[in-house]
């Protein structure tokens, strides 16, 4: 296939072709990571900026280091000490590294509907200039939906992941689903895939309108459960979400403890699932929280570090598509 998509903003319109086209190349870059090299000049002379108007580790670590294997050069954006600080605009300093020559911006920020906004504006000064959005408010992250898609196909096919091996899988997703962009994308990777996805939370933090996220070009269904329970009986996978009391404006949970007691993910309740269920978290983990120690470090269960080795191929797979397509 033909890579024709400038932007990467969110999932929701993505094809089931566009899928397998970033699944295969994320899986030819893993080749690379795994080779004694480790780098490629796929992207040589492109300029990469990552403008992060929040924190991270992983997503900002990984694109970085993404854009180093494929021999890009990177510039890396500080809200801290940056003229935002003196009444800079966000659109003034994209504009700012537009003159220096980038090429790619990867962009994250608190406020929903930031990177399409310098999309909009990159696109209205014809400038060439492609927009990855990074992760933004409580609308999407789509890189991370892409690396747990790429995560959980390669654990059923490693040598040729393909978005039909998680057809009729069911995939339970438990946390903070009102607050979480990560959610979000993945509802709609794993739905095109035509998996099963049960979104657990308690209400306060899984409102019904959730049941409105349904494509009607996506052949998995969606299901909504306030008890974990009935949620977990033969799952096949479990993604756990952090609780976001950053993003909490409302008396929202009694405590921490009541609600590991009543949603936190342990060798114990895995029982109810299928025999190999694997775990997945998209980090940072509050442990003892969504998820005991024990079961997060345990190889057996846990995919949280494939997740992240994961994330380099997949961005790798994003920055070369985009870099290269006309």
């Amino acid at each position: 296939m033909t890579w024709t998509r400038h932007h990467v903003l969110g999932l929701a319109d993505w094809t089931t072709e566009e899928y397998d086209t970033l699944l295969k190349t994320a899986s030819s870059f893993r080749e690379v990571l795994s080779s004694r090299t480790k780098k490629v000049p796929a992207l040589q002379g492109v300029v990469v900026t990552n403008m992060f108007f929040e924190p991270s580790t992983r997503t900002r670590s990984s694109f970085e280091l993404a854009a180093k294997r494929l021999s890009a050069d990177i510039l890396n954006f500080a809200p801290g000490t940056s003229s935002l600080s003196k009444g800079e605009t966000i659109l003034d300093t994209a504009k700012t590294y537009l003159a220096m020559g980038t090429n790619i911006m990867v962009i994250r920020h608190k406020q929903a509907g930031v990177p399409q906004a310098i999309a909009a504006e990159m696109d209205r000064l014809q400038t060439g200039v492609s927009i990855l959005n990074g992760g933004d408010g409580q609308h999407e992250h789509p890189s991370q939906g892409l690396l747990d898609l790429f995560t959980l196909c390669c654990l059923l096919d490693s040598d040729n992941p393909q978005i039909k091996l998680l057809k009729g899988k069911k995939i339970v997703i438990v946390g903070d689903i009102v607050h979480s962009r990560v959610a979000r994308s993945n509802i709609w990777s794993l739905m095109a895939a035509g998996a099963d996805v049960h979104l657990v939370g308690p209400p306060t933090l899984l409102p019904e309108w959730f049941k409105s996220m349904k494509n009607e070009s996506n052949s998995g269904q969606l299901f909504l459960d306030w008890h974990l329970k009935p949620a977990l009986e033969n799952a096949d996978f479990i993604m756990t979400l952090r609780l976001q009391k950053e993003r909490m404006t409302d008396y929202l949970l009694p405590s921490l403890r009541e609600y590991h007691q009543q949603y936190g993910i342990t060798h114990t309740r895995l029982k109810l699932c299928n025999s190999n269920v694997k775990i997945l978290h998209p980090g940072p983990v509050n442990r003892g929280v969504e998820i005991s120690s024990e079961l997060m470090d345990d190889p057996n269960f846990s995919l949280i570090q494939q997740q992240v080795t994961s994330g380099i191929a997949v961005r790798m797979a994003l920055l070369f598509l985009m870099g290269t397509s006309s």
